[in-house]
């Protein structure tokens, strides 16, 4: 499982705070964010978003960076020829997206109800938030390693969950990796 806070946004202003859009440098972010994602492996068949503008936006710019193939494949020096770097899925396939309000407005364990439901046969999940309840869920999954201070802007944290969904329980999903794209 994939937990991921949005990239940066504008400043509040006298809009709704769901209409704030990402900067620039949040959309570049976000695409280091999807790149990074890609280049592990972390490939998604079920993305969870928050309908927040700055999330969705995150979401369409992790979705570009996975697609966009390296200058090289990683771990290969310029000048040599290496195999080709990992991909989108086999056969081009789409992540089913799901748009959810309690991912805007809830709280971590209104979160780990929506990755109780998963379709189980989703092999990797990728949850798009915000703070402070992403990074509570991640704490609720890996209470020792999840760190103190919360996911950054463009946060991404890789929980390894045994067995199925809708058994997740807290303490049940230790973390794997976790990194802050910078694009």
């Amino acid at each position: 499982m994939v937990l991921l806070r949005h990239a940066k946004a504008e400043r509040p202003t006298t809009a709704p705070d769901a209409d704030r859009p990402l900067t620039a440098r949040g959309h570049a972010d976000a695409a280091a964010a999807g790149a990074w994602l890609g280049h592990g492996g972390y490939l998604p068949t079920v993305v969870l978003c928050s309908p927040a503008k700055r999330t969705r936006q995150t979401w369409h710019d992790v979705a570009l960076g996975m697609a966009a193939p390296p200058t090289r494949p990683l771990g290969v020096p310029a000048g040599q020829a290496g195999s080709a770097p990992a991909g989108p899925p086999a056969g081009g396939a789409v992540p089913a997206v799901r748009y959810d309000q309690r991912i805007y407005h809830g709280y971590a364990t209104d979160l780990l109800e929506l990755v109780r439901d998963t379709d189980p046969q989703a092999g990797t999940l990728l949850l798009i938030g915000h703070n402070p309840s992403i990074s509570e869920l991640s704490t609720l999954l890996d209470p020792v390693h999840a760190d103190p201070e919360g996911l950054r802007t463009s946060g991404i944290v890789i929980h390894r969950i045994a067995g199925e969904w809708a058994d997740v329980t807290a303490q049940a999903g230790p973390i794997v990796k976790w990194h802050t794209a910078r694009g």
